[in-house]
């Protein structure tokens, strides 16, 4: 796997793992949502400086996003599609 397939992968992992749409993770780090799903895809070469705005916007390492998964390790799941179900009042 090479550097950009271990990032995206990271950090769709993290993100998924957080409950955060590309979206909001593009918000969160400053960044535009197509290119954070460039990333996902590993199509992008990314800066260190992206790097550590996504991961700070994960509240992990930068590191984290560079580690390689486990062999066999699945694939991170997509996000379930569509909105979120809003709160009755009083939740």
């Amino acid at each position: 796997m090479d550097a950009r397939a271990i990032i995206g992968w990271n950090l769709r992992r993290l993100r998924v793992a957080q409950g955060l749409s590309q979206e909001r993770l593009a918000l969160a780090s400053g960044i535009d949502r197509a290119y954070v799903g460039r990333v996902e895809r590993g199509s992008e070469n990314v800066t260190i400086t992206t790097l550590e705005a996504m991961a700070t916007a994960l509240s992990v390492p930068v590191a984290e996003l560079l580690t390689a998964p486990e062999p066999g390790a699945a694939q991170p799941m997509p996000l379930r599609a569509g909105r979120r179900p809003r709160n009755p009042p009083g939740d």
